[in-house]
């Protein structure tokens, strides 16, 4: 019963909103044009921060995953998983 718990972690949620504006931005800095790529002065900003934006999501979703949320047993449950009656 504990995923249902773990599936709105908070580092999930961070990570995967974190990955899906990097996997935008990434994109959106491989398409960018010359006068873009001008305006910041020759640097592929688009794409940089795409690319930090898609580290630290796996840094979160990492975390999350090597260190699972410790959830409180319900107390409608024993310790061996029974429920009370």
């Amino acid at each position: 019963m504990a995923a249902p718990r773990r599936l709105f972690d908070i580092r999930r949620v961070i990570g995967g909103l974190f990955a899906v504006y990097g996997v935008i931005l990434t994109v959106t800095g491989f398409l960018d044009g010359s006068s873009a790529i001008h305006k910041a002065e020759g640097v592929r900003i688009n794409l940089w921060t795409g690319l930090a934006m898609l580290v630290v999501a796996a840094a979160f979703l990492v975390w999350e995953r090597l260190r699972p949320a410790d959830t409180p047993d319900s107390p409608d449950e024993e310790p061996d998983g029974s429920l009370n009656a």
